[in-house]
């Protein structure tokens, strides 16, 4: 279905609105697939993006601030999702003897062990895109890149 039909719009005013709205219309959209796909884990899509770069850092520790530079959403409230993540026992966090404001974070075992568990089934998260072809991927993909210049 096209985006004017999706939400019920006839007309844009140039088709440069009509691509912003369906750009953020489908992002909306693969948003609630994914917090669907991770409530199953009990956790967020933010969270599970902290989970997997500090996957990546294992078992090395890096700070809030590395976090937050790495993360899909830069509007993410970091510090509470790290307390969150703590909570879960998902993430260890070891205060900086320095600095008491500063803190090294890294997953714990029990983190590994939720996205171990994920990785089985992320594939269905990929398989969202199927129906473009892997060419078409490739060109949606860089005329994203594209418009964020």
């Amino acid at each position: 279905m096209n985006i004017k039909e999706e939400i019920k719009q006839s007309r844009f005013r140039n088709i440069y609105q009509e691509a912003a709205i369906n750009i953020i219309y489908t992002s909306g959209w693969l948003a609630n697939l994914h917090k669907d796909f991770f409530s199953q884990f009990g956790i967020t899509s933010q969270q599970f993006n902290i989970l997997s770069i500090l996957r990546g850092q294992h078992p090395n520790q890096i700070s809030g601030s590395e976090i937050k530079s790495r993360m899909m959403d830069k509007n993410s409230d970091v510090s509470r999702l790290l307390d969150r993540l703590l909570l879960k026992k998902l993430i260890v966090k070891n205060k900086s003897p320095e600095d008491k404001r500063a803190a090294s974070i890294k997953i714990s075992e029990q983190g590994l062990e939720l996205l171990k568990k994920s990785d089985a089934q992320v594939s269905s998260l990929d398989n969202i895109m199927s129906n473009l072809t892997e060419a078409e991927a490739n060109q949606l993909s860089r005329l994203l890149d594209k418009l964020r210049g």
